[in-house]
């Protein structure tokens, strides 16, 4: 028998799915991280998924990882100690930065970020490569050897190379990193040209630099894994999920950990991508609510975009990434009273103390507990192994948020519950309603330890009338991983003009990243059968300052079908074109992916009974109801339940309020609808 293991470690959970790959069976498991070492509650979510399996952990065969290492390395100021070795004449080009300030800061307080890298730990080196990739002046060794001797008694431990116009000619990068690693052989180095070959100094730096800074962390983790599975007996190989929605081996995420950035965000939405296609609803706006934040995609026709324009934290990463949105609220987002007003997150609880209602030390007032006061979760989580204390929530709220206010422990609650919501609306419109696109015309998918507790009434507050509620919602970042395949992108900027482009240039262009492919499939082994790629263009009109992503047509010359591609993306996202403005190709792509083998899918027998196993309180703006309490893993395909109610799983508890109605799909899906106005 083989099984597929799973592993998405978030804030507060860490999620595991063990998947029979012929029959489609699978067990689901969920453990309290461990920040200190998250490979520790790695290796005890894998020992309760095989147990609750009754299997042996010889017969994994492939073990998928999403991780936050280097996302919260970066978001809280962790990453190593780096130096920066740039060309001369330009050491202040981090400081320097983006005349933008962030879209949702002051203009009068905000105040620029430290940089990652210190002026200190920026060296300049005489060198020079002109934009159309010819060498000007040669690399200075003598000059690099001692600015890496300098950063070295200055205390760096990783080293970031990144020359002007590198992208266009790397051989100076190239000797520059081999001089590194030999005058500093125990660092870890990393060139721009590795990392993010394409044009604008400062974006590219700071994606070089960040990846130098995680990678001793994320190194130290990877090989921490490696050698735990190995003590437990599991000989399978180790993928870990990027920020493209893809996975990749051991090996090359030690080479550029950044792609990590936002690895387990993107399995999320990999996994409600193929959980919407199977029930049919393509359209979706999904939301993952877990301990610390949520993160928004939106999908049309079942496939989520790429973005080169993400940031992690403060700080720009145009790396291909799945175009997301990412906010500070969860289940552990803790409330407080600031100068008579209400606020709540970004700070959460985490794990460790948790939520007050956890009993395990919190005594600060979450998003969770006021769920708890209002009686939308269970007496226990996690299958009845986590109790809750309503007691405890009630006195955490009423002493830091209604007294102060002058509420009841009600009213408060509910208080939290509407700027947890409302936050999250803000940033469901910002990939929907700001890019042209009607929520209304979508299914909100909501998953996450606590997003089937908020999907009816975001649902609400957008006027949107279906809530599509995976069947295991808690741990779908963890099925999302057995749903990936195989990815990479391989860019090279060029800057051309469309019309004077030469189609043989732009042929040539993509043979070399085709090689580039080639290699990597190569080292990943897959298979030639299991091969595929695809060419984009990034395109923009002269003058502007980002550009748009546009499938490369198959044609002879690709030129005219490229004009009016770009054009119509253009009118898409902006709603106008500017046929009179000469367009631009800035950018080739070339996205590789390699299939790996599916699981089988199971599905759902039929049982319409959906009778209560108990009944609790439901405390509501209008008053006290009496709310049914369901077993989801008791419904069959095609029973309903009629809200108020609350559905228990091990995973996550899906709320029902009065209105909606909940139905049961084949794939095991529940379907929520709001009743008509």
């Amino acid at each position: 028998m083989t099984l597929l293991v799973a592993v998405d470690i978030g804030g507060t959970f860490t999620d595991i799915t063990l998947q029979d790959a012929a029959t489609g069976e699978a067990w689901t498991a969920k453990t309290p991280s461990t920040p200190r070492d998250p490979s520790e509650a790695f290796l005890t979510g894998i020992g309760l998924a095989l147990q609750a399996a009754g299997r042996a952990a010889g017969a994994i065969t492939r073990v998928l990882h999403g991780t936050t290492v280097a996302t919260n390395l970066i978001l809280e100021g962790k990453t190593a100690p780096t130096a920066l070795l740039t060309t001369q004449g330009f050491r202040h080009v981090l400081e320097i930065g983006r005349a933008d300030l962030p879209r949702r800061d002051n203009l009068w307080a905000w105040r620029k970020p430290q940089r990652p890298v210190p002026p200190a730990l920026v060296f300049e080196v005489p060198g020079r490569i002109a934009a159309d990739g010819t060498e000007l002046a040669p690399l200075d060794e003598a000059a690099l050897r001692a600015a890496v001797r300098e950063a070295v008694a200055a205390g760096a431990r990783a080293i970031a190379i990144c020359f002007l116009h590198s992208f266009a000619n790397p051989a100076q990068e190239r000797r520059a990193l081999a001089l590194v690693r030999e005058e500093a052989p125990d660092l870890a180095a990393t060139a721009s040209s590795d990392v993010l070959p394409v044009v604008r100094e400062y974006e590219r730096s700071m994606a070089t630099v960040l990846n130098a800074g995680v990678m001793p962390a994320v190194t130290t983790y990877v090989a921490r894994l490696e050698r735990r599975l190995e003590g437990a007996g599991i000989a399978a190989p180790l993928l870990l999920m990027k920020s493209n929605g893809g996975v990749a081996g051991a090996a090359e995420i030690r080479r550029a950990p950044v792609q990590t950035a936002l690895s387990g965000p993107a399995a999320g939405v990999v996994g409600a991508a193929a959980m919407a296609r199977a029930a049919g609803v393509p359209d979706i706006i999904t939301v993952d609510i877990g301990g610390t934040s949520a993160d928004i995609c939106l999908l049309r026709g079942g496939a989520p975009g790429l973005t080169q324009s993400g940031r992690v934290g403060p700080w720009p990463l145009p790396l291909p990434m799945l175009d997301m949105v990412t906010i500070g609220a969860g289940g552990g987002s803790l409330a407080r009273v600031a100068e008579g007003a209400l606020l709540v997150g970004p700070e959460s609880a985490g794990a460790d103390p948790g939520p007050a209602c956890y009993g395990r030390g919190g005594d600060r007032p979450t998003v969770t507990d006021a769920h708890v006061v209002l009686g939308h979760l269970p007496p226990a989580l996690l299958g009845g192994r986590m109790a809750l204390d309503p007691a405890l929530a009630g006195q955490s709220i009423r002493r830091h948020v209604a007294d102060p206010l002058g509420l009841s422990v009600d009213a408060a609650a509910r208080g939290i519950l509407a700027i947890a919501d409302n936050a999250m609306v803000g940033a469901i419109r910002l990939v929907s309603v700001e890019r042209g696109h009607d929520p209304r015309d979508f299914a909100l998918v909501p998953f996450g330890g606590a997003g089937p507790l908020h999907g009816t009434a975001l649902a609400d507050l957008l006027g949107m009338r279906r809530v599509l509620v995976p069947p295991s919602p808690g741990v779908l970042c963890a099925q999302g991983l057995l749903a990936a395949a195989l990815k990479a992108e391989f860019s090279r900027s060029i800057a051309l003009p469309l019309a004077a482009a030469d189609p043989a240039r732009l042929e040539a262009g993509f043979a070399a990243l085709d090689a580039e492919a080639a290699a990597w499939f190569a080292r990943e082994s897959v298979a030639p059968a299991d091969r595929a790629t695809d060419r984009v263009a990034l395109m923009r009109y002269a003058e502007q300052g980002f550009e748009l992503a546009v499938p490369w047509p198959a044609a002879a010359d690709p030129r005219p079908a490229l004009a009016e591609g770009f054009a119509a993306a253009h009118h898409a996202l902006y709603g106008f074109d500017l046929p009179a403005v000469p367009a631009e190709i800035v950018t080739l792509r070339l996205e590789a992916s390699g299939a790996l083998p599916a699981p089988a899918a199971a599905v759902l027998p039929p049982g319409a009974d959906a009778a209560p196993i108990g009944r609790q309180a439901m405390r509501l703006a209008g008053g006290t109801v009496e709310a049914g309490i369901h077993d989801r893993g008791r419904l069959g395909a095609g029973a309903r339940v009629v809200g108020p109610a609350v559905l228990v799983q091990m995973d996550a508890t899906t709320l029902l309020p009065p209105g909606w109605t909940g139905s049961v799909l084949p794939t095991g899906a529940l379907l929520l609808e709001r009743a008509p106005d």
